[in-house]
């Protein structure tokens, strides 16, 4: 049954004097996170009579002034398919599980049908134990009540334009598990995290201030920059058209400008897409993003602008510390900044119930989208395993703690230590050491316990260290669970 006729079917129903109408979550195929006190809501006439029942539960409601009401059904029981009812009509197709949402930019927007081995996957992705939804991409200036979309069954032909990474995760707790799983997909290539932070977190915190002023600049330059696109255009259809009568290549069609209504605006996107989730009850997130924060402006600020996101999500929910789990950004031939918003992003681990998945050994060095997200999913599932579940299990690969000079080495100390071996097998690479000039050089680097040795001849008195600390590194320390180290550099506080 289509939303559309379920909604029709609770509008006829015999009980009832009024329609009543369901956010798009709340529908056929949806998927109920076990263990929490659930919430299912909506809108009616005023004081219109609501009854749910559900899984031996039977609640009543009436609703409000403003026709809005909501039940909460007691924790649940994993199950399915089930049925709902709202006042005698029917939700088919009901499981109870684990919920999961997933959100970012491109790299958590890329399809399975463009990951790698890509034809396999899909042939194999029949799991009707696994539901999809896919938020359509809105903007919006103020928080809205409902997103557009549709469970659906996964399949085939339903996973192969859903989010590879977030399938990949959901597949493995699925299978680990052995519960029905419920994946919300929430993301838009290309964009920011201030877009995905709410305006108050923002505007409550001096040190992001400068997102919403540079947006109020943006918006005050609009009329002009947008004149000049026009104009822009206009050159550009004309040569187009040249181009296209002499039978050569166009030139580079123009960008528009960013005002109003669009993509980057702070806080559109959690208003159209994060804000109307929120009643719905989930057992964490999973997030990749950070590629577009990569610059001068924004890279160190990000641990500031991405903490707070986090910890807002979490407040707006109202179910505590969930685990929020996230992709530190992929090797990638890009630009000063990429390595200080990974250190950015690690320390974002301060925070209760978060885990990160390192990627510096699956990334594409030419493809800021690399295909590999099979890995990915894995790690942030294996992040999961242990945050959300209590699994006693590896989950991260080896994470720097501390280098103490000795004499004219640094030994380096890591956590997640155990079985530590260069990927591969041969030497270790991606450290380098300097001394009180701060000029870091290519060092050598041995495995002694769980602690990494690290020297060069050109360095005879060394103060630091660093891994990994590049764009693009080649790097290839990881521990006995095979998960890569992350990258760290000594000389900077990782609390600063």
């Amino acid at each position: 049954m289509t939303l559309a006729k379920s909604l029709l079917s609770l509008a006829i129903a015999g009980s009832l004097h009024a329609a009543i109408h369901l956010p798009a979550l709340i529908s056929d195929h949806m998927v109920l996170q076990q263990g929490m006190p659930v919430r299912i809501w909506g809108s009616a006439d005023p004081s219109e009579a609501v009854r749910v029942e559900f899984q031996g539960q039977s609640v009543s409601t009436a609703a409000g002034a403003d026709g809005k009401w909501q039940v909460w059904l007691r924790p649940l029981i994993a199950a399915g398919p089930l049925e709902m009812t709202i006042n005698g009509a029917a939700i088919h197709d009901v499981l109870v599980g684990e919920v999961w949402l997933g959100s970012g930019q491109s790299n958590m927007e890329f399809r399975l049908s463009n990951a790698i081995n890509h034809d396999e996957e899909i042939a194999h992705a029949s799991y009707p134990l696994i539901h999809l939804f896919q938020v359509k991409r809105g903007v919006s200036d103020q928080p809205l009540d409902d997103v557009v979309g549709a469970w659906q069954v996964c399949g085939p032909e339903t996973a192969a334009h859903f989010s590879a990474v977030e399938y990949f995760f959901g597949r493995h707790l699925q299978q680990t598990l052995h519960v029905p799983m419920g994946l919300i997909e929430s993301d838009w290539g290309g964009t920011p995290a201030q877009s995905w932070a709410s305006h108050p977190a923002m505007e409550s915190d001096p040190a992001l201030k400068f997102v919403l002023d540079d947006w109020d600049h943006t918006l005050a330059n609009y009329p002009t920059a947008k004149s000049g696109y026009d104009q822009r255009m206009v050159e550009w259809t004309k040569a187009a058209a040249a181009a296209k009568a002499a039978a050569t290549d166009p030139p580079d069609e123009p960008n528009p400008p960013q005002g109003p209504g669009h993509q980057n605006t702070p806080a559109g996107l959690f208003n159209a897409m994060i804000h109307p989730l929120v009643p719905y009850a989930i057992r964490g997130a999973i997030w990749y993003q950070g590629e577009s924060n990569a610059s001068e402006k924004h890279a160190y600020r990000y641990r500031r602008l991405f903490g707070a996101m986090i910890e807002d999500w979490r407040n707006r929910w109202g179910e505590g510390d969930f685990p929020f789990l996230f992709v530190q950004l992929a090797n990638f031939h890009s630009n000063e900044w990429w390595p200080v918003l990974r250190e950015s992003q690690t320390e974002t681990l301060r925070l209760r119930n978060t885990g990160m998945a390192v990627a510096t050994d699956i990334g594409e060095s030419r493809d800021i989208h690399p295909k590999n997200k099979q890995d990915v999913g894995l790690r942030l599932a294996l992040a999961a395993l242990h945050t959300a579940y209590g699994k006693s299990l590896e989950y991260s690969g080896p994470m720097f703690r501390e280098a103490t000079p000795e004499g004219s080495t640094m030994r380096v100390y890591f956590s997640h230590a155990d079985g530590m071996v260069a990927k591969g097998g041969g030497a270790l690479t991606g450290f380098t050491i300097s001394g009180a000039d701060n000029q870091f050089v290519q060092a050598e680097a041995r495995i002694d316990g769980g602690a990494v040795v690290v020297s060069s001849p050109q360095v005879t008195n060394p103060v630091a260290v660093r891994y990994a600390w590049a764009d693009d590194p080649v790097a290839n320390l990881v521990n006995q669970a095979g998960l890569p180290a992350s990258s760290f550099r000594s000389d900077q506080s990782f609390y600063q």
